[in-house]
């Protein structure tokens, strides 16, 4: 997982402004559902969504195929059993989260070679180009670059959490408490993190 250094926190993330995704109420639902075909995660983002607790109720807001190569699988789950590796697991075997095979593994090799990534990123970045899928969540640096010249929409872990309490999935402490959170666990630039927190002060 290699070093964050920017993030999506533009208010056309998620896709919203162009139709690909929209927001709705569904009756019955507390929270506020964002409609999305897929998203695909790299470790890097999903670890850090773990760490700070917002991968549940992020997953539980969005009415979307979440998914993740199986080698993302493996960095997240196959090694040590910590708390955010069983959260993740519980997301898979709760069917939140699907782990899809890579079809054509050249292709991942080939991203892998030309753009230096980690073999989950690779991976992650060709089941985006297979699926066809609407967002990355990617918070490698490499892999971000790699996205950017790929046309691959993407958004970091920085970036979901701005996005979440924008949407009032989370009230102004509980979102500054994971800000903090990240600031500790991620290697975010510090103007990303002040960014997000003038986003979240101007949403009070």
């Amino acid at each position: 997982m290699g070093g964050t250094q920017e993030s999506v926190l533009t208010p056309g993330f998620w896709l919203l402004a162009s139709g690909i995704c929209q927001q709705i109420t569904v009756p019955g639902k507390m929270t506020p559902v964002i409609f999305c075909h897929m998203i695909i995660f790299d470790s890097s983002t999903l670890i850090l969504l773990a760490k700070i607790e917002l991968l549940s109720p992020f997953l539980a807001s969005v009415e979307m195929r979440a998914a993740i190569p199986l080698e993302v699988e493996r960095e997240c789950c196959g090694v040590k059993k910590t708390l955010h590796a069983l959260m993740i697991q519980k997301a898979l075997e709760e069917s939140r989260i699907e782990a899809l095979a890579v079809k054509n593994p050249k292709i991942a090799s080939k991203l892998q070679s030309d753009f230096s990534l980690g073999s989950g990123e690779a991976e992650a970045i060709a089941l985006a180009l297979k699926e066809k899928a609407q967002l990355l969540g990617i918070d490698d640096k490499n892999g971000i670059n790699a996205s950017r010249l790929l046309g691959i929409p993407f958004t970091t872990a920085v970036g979901i959490l701005v996005r979440s309490r924008e949407k009032g999935l989370l009230n102004h402490l509980d979102a500054l408490a994971k800000l903090t959170a990240l600031a500790e666990c991620g290697r975010y630039k510090q103007s990303i993190i002040e960014d997000a927190r003038r986003k979240m002060e101007a949403r009070k």
